[in-house]
């Protein structure tokens, strides 16, 4: 099981419930196959522009704000975690404007988009990355096969016709 604990930091904004944000992250575990060894626990938080900024200046050192950022948890693979416990799987920061003006901009729903975003950091916590060609083929692949399941269309569609 994947206890999804959700925290929103920013006001005024057309953000998902927690439902949709668990059903998201557990449709994309279930369809990589990833294995859960015991019970799970990531955190999903949604943030204003100023912060996303500061953890992306932080963490990547890119100097603006940015849809979601990935933090896959550096706990000590040594410890034994009880089985009652959840063990940490990472983070996930989403940025609630970011989200939506991209939504406006490439001219998606923007409930698909916040799926989509959730299904691509979902990816990356548990290890998948776009930074080269082959990668980010079968990332993206995994990412459409996923957000098909859910009810939504190839977020990629529309720059593949171009």
């Amino acid at each position: 099981m994947i206890k999804v604990d959700i925290q929103i930091a920013c006001e005024n904004y057309n953000v998902p419930s927690k439902e949709d944000f668990e059903t998201w992250i557990m449709l994309s575990i279930r369809n990589i196959d990833f294995i859960l060894e015991q019970d799970f626990e990531i955190g999903v938080r949604v943030v204003n522009e100023n912060e996303s900024k500061r953890l992306n200046k932080q963490y990547r050192k890119i100097n603006q704000s940015t849809n979601i950022l990935s933090f896959f948890s550096s706990m000590d693979d040594n410890i034994r975690w009880s089985k009652t416990i959840p063990k940490p799987l990472g983070d996930l920061v989403i940025c609630a404007p970011v989200i939506e003006r991209e939504a406006i901009e490439q001219g998606k729903e923007l409930y698909a988009h916040w799926a989509h975003m959730i299904v691509h950091g979902m990816l990356h916590l548990v290890g998948f990355d776009h930074a080269v060609e082959h990668e980010a083929c079968e990332m993206e692949s995994l990412e459409v096969d996923i957000l098909e399941e859910l009810g939504f269309s190839n977020p990629y569609a529309s720059q593949y016709m171009e």
